[in-house]
């Protein structure tokens, strides 16, 4: 049984009648959170590459368009405070990438960051957007740096959210024993326990208000997580596949504008890794949030949107 409310058929749902939309209305205000009243912001589903993917559009039509790319073990709605704000001026659009959120999981268990980025490739263009800024967190970043890499001329800019072409290992395997960790649990109080030991930068309210994204309820009444259980990669490790690398010599090829977000405190991007990052981008710039960890944009939110704030401007 699913937790959470999503458009249950090829009609997209308009989101701002729901209770889910208050409650984070209630986290906006709570965290200071700034945004219009009035915002457009439906549910969605779209077949791409033959697999049914669930994604979220926030803003006008004919707004400028950013596509996001959540994390691994994640959903689209890791960016719904992010989504919110942004679509005062932005055509916000979040998927849910392959086997995570309300998107299908993968028949062929094909959960490759190549992969993912030829679904990301696909859906940007299904979509009709013109050069939209990319932007994508932990494993959506690393999927974002592929389709980059791959056709960099399809983007307006790109934004890299605590990952790189260097990672830290000791971070990397604190997020796979996480992950590992939280797989069933007999009640949701006990997951949202795990979660504030793990990430004691969001507060508790927030975090019990989006409980619902990442788990399901089974038969037996017992929660599970929704992100396809079956052995896979988190989307985060240099891969055996030359498809799924990215190195620091690639990221000399990125001509476009490009920032690279990095928590303060973060586990997984070093902070001389971030620097060989940014020096490598043609037109690379980094900015380090301060109050965060990994997940920068769900830690210290209005860091993140203070450090998008200085960026987006310049592209217009």
């Amino acid at each position: 049984m699913y937790l959470n409310t999503f458009a249950q058929s090829a009609q997209p749902l308009d989101m701002t009648q729901t209770d889910e939309f208050r409650s984070l209305l209630t986290s906006a205000a709570e965290l200071s959170i700034p945004h219009v009243r009035g915002i457009a912001y439906r549910s969605s589903h779209i077949v791409l590459r033959q697999q049914r993917f669930h994604f979220l559009e926030w803003g006008a039509p004919d707004a400028p368009p950013i596509v996001l790319l959540h994390g691994g073990h994640q959903s689209c709605h890791s960016w719904d405070l992010v989504s919110l704000h942004l679509a005062q001026k932005y055509r916000v659009l979040a998927l849910d990438q392959r086997g995570h959120g309300d998107s299908e999981w993968a028949r062929d268990l094909d959960y490759s960051n190549h992969t993912m980025s030829l679904d990301a490739e696909a859906f940007i263009s299904a979509m009709g957007q013109q050069r939209p800024i990319l932007m994508g967190h932990s494993m959506g970043g690393r999927n974002s740096m592929l389709l980059t890499k791959r056709n960099a001329a399809m983007l307006r800019a790109l934004v890299v959210v605590d990952i790189g072409p260097e990672v830290s290992p000791e971070g990397r395997q604190a997020i796979s024993s996480f992950v590992r960790a939280n797989q069933e649990f007999d009640n949701l109080e006990h997951f949202v326990e795990n979660v504030r030991k793990y990430d004691p930068y969001r507060p508790r309210e927030h975090i019990e208000r989006t409980v619902k994204y990442n788990m399901l309820q089974r038969i037996d009444g017992k929660f599970v997580s929704k992100c396809d259980s079956n052995p896979r990669r988190l989307g985060l490790t240099q891969n055996s596949s030359l498809l799924d690398n990215i190195t620091l010599n690639d990221a000399r090829g990125f001509d476009l504008p490009a920032l690279v977000i990095r928590g303060e405190n973060s586990n997984i991007l070093p902070a001389d890794a971030a620097e060989r990052f940014r020096d490598a981008l043609p037109r690379g710039t980094l900015i380090t949030v301060p109050k965060s960890g990994h997940n920068v944009h769900g830690q210290n939110t209005l860091g993140f949107l203070e450090a998008l704030g200085a960026f987006l401007p310049t592209l217009e």
